[in-house]
């Protein structure tokens, strides 16, 4: 196993992600592992600016501008991740998946365009 491994927790709200990506965080200090937590959106000072945003009531973004906002979010995570990958265990909640299951499946924004900047990001 990779000693230093991404693990993503996906789901929809209610199924426990923040619940176990924190037991497993609390697991982790006690073995004294190094690692980082993020979330999509947020994770880092300019991706909670984004959050805030995206998740603002009264917020009324047409399905291709949340798109963007949540990959605008992931690009500013990708560079905590690239820094850190390989150095430290990465936790994530949420990331590609959630992207495709909501953005995609619920609101019907066309997958090619999800999996270019997916690629584009990475």
């Amino acid at each position: 196993m990779y000693k230093k491994p991404i693990i993503v927790f996906e789901g929809i709200e209610g199924t426990g992600k923040s619940y176990h990506i924190n037991n497993v965080a609390n697991y982790l200090n006690k073995l004294n592992k190094k690692f980082i937590k993020i979330r999509e959106p947020g994770g880092n000072k300019n991706s909670e600016k984004i959050r805030k945003l995206i998740l603002d009531n009264k917020s009324t973004f047409n399905k291709n501008t949340d798109l963007l906002l949540y990959m605008s979010a992931r690009s500013e995570n990708i560079n905590l991740i690239k820094k850190n990958i390989g150095k430290k265990i990465i936790l994530i909640d949420r990331f590609i998946d959630s992207t495709i299951a909501y953005q995609h499946y619920g609101m019907g924004v066309n997958i090619n365009l999800i999996n270019i900047i997916n690629i584009v990001l990475n």
